[in-house]
C-alpha cells in the first residue's frame, strides 16, 4: 500500500507523514498495525464532532437508501439542502439568509469573490498579507504568500494586500473596491485574532466606500471558537460569509452566504452566475445538517471555550512561548522550526497526532474534534510535556 501510495497518488509534498489508516472513532485514528493515535487535529478543524460519529453515520446512511446525486446544483428540491440553508439561516443575523453550498472551501471563496464583482461592478480586490483561503486560482490570487503563488502566475488581476490588525492601512480601501475579503482569525499564519476592534474598523470602512466585506470561516467556523462563527466575537456582520470544513462533519463541503437580493445577482444577468454539479449533495448535506444540529443543539460550543482553558492550564512550558487562538483552534508557538518538528514527528510516533500551519514554521496545531474528552486532552497535553522535556532548550 505504501509503495502504491507514493507511485499512484499524486502528492502535496516531499515528505508525506504516510500513516496507514485502518480505521477511525471517537477522538482516536488507528493504523493498519492497530495502534491507536489520539487526534489533536480532527483532520485539519473538518471532524468537528470527531470520528465515526453515530448521529452523522446515521444521517448518511439514512440518506444513501433514499438518493444520492439526482440534478446538478439548484434546479430539484431536495430536502437535506433545504433543510441545512434553513438552519444556517436561523442561527445568523437577518442579513445573512440565503447559502450557496459548494464541493470545498476554496470554491466558497470563488464563489463569494464572483458575488462581490457582480454586485458592485468593480474589480479590485483587497486581502490580508499571510492570509490562506484555498488553492484555486481565485482562492490563490487573494493568498498573501508570495513564495506559495509565483510558479502560478498570472493570477487575478487587481488584488491588494494589507496587514491583518493595521488600521492604518485601511485607507487603501477605496470608492475602486469590490471586497475586502479576510479571515475572521488568520488561519495559516499563527491562528492571529482581530485585535483593537479591527474587524468594526473594517465593517466601518466598507460602508463608507461601498465596498462588500467576505468573512472567511472556513476554519473558525461551525462552532470551533465558542461561538457558532467566530465573527460573532467581535461585533461585526459581514456581507458574504464563507464557510467549508467543520460544516460537513467530516464530509467535503463549503459554503457562502449573503442576503437574497446580493445572492439573487447569481441567478440572473447572466443566468447561472455561478453553477456547479455536485454542491449541496444530499449525503453531504445530510452530513452537514446532522452535524450543525448536534453543534447548536448541545453544550458544545460552551465546551469549547472551557477546553481552551484547560488546554492553557496544561501545556505550561519553556519551549511553549505562547498560546494563540480561541476556543479549539489553538496554535502552540515554539522557539523554532525544529522545536515544531521534532514536536509533531515524536509526537505521532508517541501516539499523539498534530499537525503544521501553513505559513508560521514555529507554530504548532491544536484542533481536536469539539466532542475531545477533559481526559483525552489532560492525556495528549502530557504526551507534549514529555517529549519538550526531552528537548534541548538551545533551539
Amino acid at each position: 500500500m505504501r509503495l502504491d501510495f507514493f507511485k499512484y497518488q499524486a502528492q502535496t509534498s516531499p515528505h508525506p507523514l504516510a500513516m496507514e489508516i485502518s480505521h477511525a472513532n471517537g477522538s482516536y485514528i488507528y493504523d493498519t498495525n492497530n495502534k491507536a493515535y489520539l487526534d489533536f487535529v480532527a483532520g485539519v478543524s473538518a471532524s468537528t464532532l470527531g470520528h465515526n460519529h453515530s448521529k452523522v453515520v446515521n444521517a448518511i446512511k439514512s440518506q444513501l437508501d433514499k438518493y444520492m446525486h439526482v440534478m446538478v446544483y439548484g434546479e430539484y428540491i431536495q430536502k437535506p439542502a433545504v433543510e441545512l440553508t434553513k438552519l444556517l439561516a436561523k442561527h445568523l443575523p437577518a442579513s445573512l439568509e440565503k447559502t450557496y453550498l459548494t464541493n470545498s472551501g476554496t470554491e466558497a471563496i470563488e464563489g463569494a469573490l464572483k458575488l462581490a464583482k457582480r454586485a458592485t461592478g468593480r474589480s479590485e480586490i483587497i486581502a490580508a498579507n499571510k492570509a490562506y483561503h484555498g488553492n484555486t486560482m481565485g482562492s490563490l490570487s487573494v493568498m498573501g504568500f508570495e513564495e506559495r503563488k509565483q510558479a502560478f502566475r498570472p493570477l487575478l488581476p487587481n488584488v491588494k494586500f494589507i496587514e491583518f490588525n493595521k488600521a492604518a492601512d485601511l485607507k487603501h480601501i477605496t470608492v475602486k473596491t469590490a471586497c475586502v475579503i479576510l479571515e475572521t482569525i488568520q488561519g495559516g499564519a499563527g491562528f492571529i485574532e482581530p485585535k483593537n476592534n479591527y474587524l468594526e474598523k473594517v465593517r466601518h470602512r466598507c460602508n463608507e466606500v461601498g465596498a462588500l466585506l467576505i468573512l472567511d470561516e472556513i476554519q473558525p467556523g461551525i462552532g470551533r471558537t465558542g461561538k457558532l462563527f467566530g465573527f460573532q466575537h467581535y461585533n461585526c456582520i459581514p456581507d458574504i460569509l464563507v464557510t467549508g470544513k467543520g460544516l460537513g462533519g467530516g464530509m467535503p463541503i463549503g459554503a457562502f452566504t449573503a442576503s437574497s437580493k446580493l445572492m439573487d445577482l447569481l441567478s440572473d444577468n447572466p443566468k447561472l452566475g455561478h453553477i456547479t454539479t455536485f454542491g449541496g449533495h444530499p449525503v453531504i448535506a445530510a452530513s452537514a445538517l446532522a452535524t450543525l444540529q448536534e453543534v447548536t443543539q448541545s453544550t458544545l460550543m460552551e465546551q469549547a471555550l472551557e477546553k481552551e482553558q484547560l488546554f492553557r492550564k496544561l501545556l505550561v512550558h519553556p519551549l511553549i512561548k505562547d498560546i494563540r487562538g480561541k476556543g479549539l483552534m489553538l496554535a502552540l508557538i515554539t522557539p523554532s522550526d525544529a522545536v515544531a518538528n521534532d514536536l509533531i514527528l515524536k509526537s505521532q510516533d508517541a501516539g499523539l497526532i498534530l499537525f503544521w500551519l501553513l505559513f508560521e514554521p514555529k507554530a504548532v496545531r491544536i484542533t481536536p474534534p469539539l466532542t475531545i474528552s477533559n481526559e483525552e486532552i489532560i492525556k495528549g497535553c502530557a504526551i507534549i510535556i514529555d517529549i519538550l522535556n526531552t528537548l534541548q532548550p538551545s533551539k
